[in-house]
Order: C-alpha cells, then sequence, then structure tokens
C-alpha cells in the first residue's frame, strides 16, 4: 500500500486497451503539440506508446506542467467531458503512438464493458486528487520533498525515472539548479544514482522518509 502522500494515475495498462484496439492510431515525434490551452476538444487519447506532457501556460508565457504521462495513460479526459475549452496543453517527449478516443468510440465501449464507466470516474477523481496535491506542494512544501516525491510517483516498476533535469524542475517549481543539487544530495545519501536522462532509485524507504519527515 502507498503512503497517504503519493496519488498518481497508476491505473493497470491493460484497463483502457479496449478503447485502443482495432484503432488506427496517430504516429508523432518529439516536440509534436497533441492540443492546445483554450481550444475545443473533440477527443481525448489513450497514449499507446511514448512519454507526453501535459502543462498550463500564463498570457506572459510562464509554463508550469502538470503531469508526466506515460505508456498506457489516458489524457485530455477532463474537457472531453466537461465540454469546455481545454484548460492545459499537451506535448510529445518522445516518439509516441496515439489514439484518439471521440464520443462515439467511448459510448460503444462502456455499452459494452460497464465497467470502464466506473473506472473511468475513478480515473477523473484521481486527477482532481493530483492536481489538488500539486497545489499543496507548491504552497507548503520545500524543494527537497517535492523532488523526493516526483521520483517516487514517477518511477516504472523497474525502480528508475527517466527524465531529465529540466522536467523535473518544470514539474515541482523549482529551478534547474535547484534540482541539480537536492539529486546530487540524493547521490551521496545513497538513495539514488544518475544516468542519462534516467535516474535509478536505490533507497525507496529512503525517499519516502525525505516525505514523511517533514
Amino acid at each position: 500500500m502507498k503512503p497517504a502522500y503519493l496519488h498518481d494515475l497508476d491505473f493497470p495498462q491493460e484497463l483502457w486497451r479496449p478503447f485502443a484496439e482495432n484503432r488506427a492510431h496517430i504516429r508523432c515525434s518529439p516536440g509534436f503539440l497533441i492540443y492546445l490551452q483554450g481550444t475545443e476538444a473533440t477527443c481525448f487519447y489513450y497514449l499507446k506508446e511514448g512519454r507526453v506532457k501535459s502543462y498550463i501556460q500564463s498570457a506572459e508565457g510562464a509554463e508550469r506542467v502538470l503531469h508526466i504521462y506515460q505508456t498506457g495513460s489516458l489524457f485530455g479526459e477532463a474537457s472531453f467531458f466537461d465540454g469546455l475549452p481545454r484548460v492545459s496543453s499537451a506535448v510529445a517527449l518522445t516518439p509516441c503512438l496515439l489514439v484518439p478516443i471521440d464520443r462515439e468510440l467511448v459510448t460503444r465501449e462502456i455499452a459494452q464493458n460497464p465497467e470502464l464507466a466506473m473506472a473511468m470516474l475513478n480515473y477523473l477523481a484521481r486527477t482532481v486528487r493530483l492536481l489538488s496535491q500539486q497545489v499543496d506542494q507548491m504552497a507548503f512544501r520545500p524543494a527537497r520533498w517535492r523532488v523526493a516525491h516526483y521520483l517516487l510517483t514517477h518511477n516504472t516498476k523497474g525502480c528508475s525515472v527517466r527524465c531529465t533535469q529540466e522536467e523535473i524542475a518544470d514539474s515541482v517549481s523549482v529551478s534547474r539548479i535547484t534540482v541539480s543539487r537536492i539529486l546530487s544530495d540524493f547521490s551521496r545519501e545513497g538513495l539514488i544514482s544518475q544516468g542519462y536522462r534516467e535516474l535509478a532509485l536505490l533507497d525507496l524507504p529512503g525517499l519516502e522518509c525525505v516525505c514523511s519527515d517533514i
């Protein structure tokens, strides 16, 4: 069981596969803008392969990362369901395969598998909790806690996190220099080891203590 402070969108990848079966996918390269903040949401997406960044941007151009989606995730669903303009933008971080999910498809799949409706409600509720958690981090938590929490909530089954220091900095609202310093501290403490665009998490209980002790 995860500690109470850890909440992410870690739904089983196979849960959303009915949306992707027998559907043509879109192939996009890194940097491809999937959708733009303020536009109409005619569909949402199943991320069949790759990594996608969701972010919001101020009128002055300042950017705040909301989430990094991994293979097997859904994204862009909130505005699709409430019928209002998108509150965020999404861009491919790596080569991606995306399956667009329109209203006809989601209606048909839920009719065939009603459990998908409850799963979707759980997913939307988890998204709200995740955003609330980010507000808590920005308002009350020190940088060391934020970085440790990011690593814990983005680790894969192999206990590693594929990311850059810039991605962590954008996600937790601290400078890249601060992230670099904290990661170096974690390395000296034996909590992680650093590689090219990847961090190995060597001591998960130790990282959890960083969060629980603050």
